[in-house]
């Protein structure tokens, strides 16, 4: 048996192939507006993190941990992890990514030594500044065709989807 997702213009259609002794049965099943939206965020979302890292460098979770440094002077680890919602590993793993590349550094809490402070170094600060000339045009790109009134309600309608995940 396989499976596939057709997109037409109006529907997606996903349709299942299985094989008799005869050469086959299609089935088919329409998917609701609300199914499409899902399938679309996942295609978006796989869709981003490569085509954002082509252009700018950086990957987005990188890119977003030191945007968020830019915004402090220092920060815990966990408290930056917080902030981007990743895991314990992720967030270990990136800013050790990081600080080999010389973007940001890390030092124990001389109060409480299990906590890790992280700040961005000056080179770190140098990076994501130059970067914001890609992100400014990756971004352009991605939202080409768009009036203010369709991207301020994009934005709503991605937050309020957002609190209604949080709920779940």
């Amino acid at each position: 048996m396989t499976a596939q997702i057709l997109m037409g213009q109006r529907k997606w259609m996903f349709i299942c192939h299985e094989r008799d002794n005869q050469g086959g049965v299609r089935m088919g099943y329409s998917v609701s507006e609300q199914e499409q939206l899902l399938f679309l965020f996942k295609t978006v979302s796989n869709q981003l993190g490569p085509k954002f890292e082509k252009n700018t460098q950086f990957s987005l979770s990188r890119f977003e941990l030191l945007y968020q440094l830019v915004q402090f002077e220092e920060i815990s680890q966990s408290a930056l992890q917080k902030v981007v919602n990743i895991d314990h590993a992720a967030i270990t793993r990136h800013l050790k990514q990081l600080e080999i590349d010389g973007y940001v550094a890390r030092r124990k809490n001389p109060n409480d030594n299990r906590e890790t402070i992280v700040h961005l170094t000056e080179e770190g600060r140098e990076q994501i500044f130059n970067c914001q000339k890609d992100k400014q045009s990756f971004t352009n790109q991605m939202f080409h065709h768009f009036n203010d009134k369709e991207l301020k309600s994009l934005i709503d309608m991605l937050q309020r989807i957002q609190e209604n995940i949080k709920d779940i």
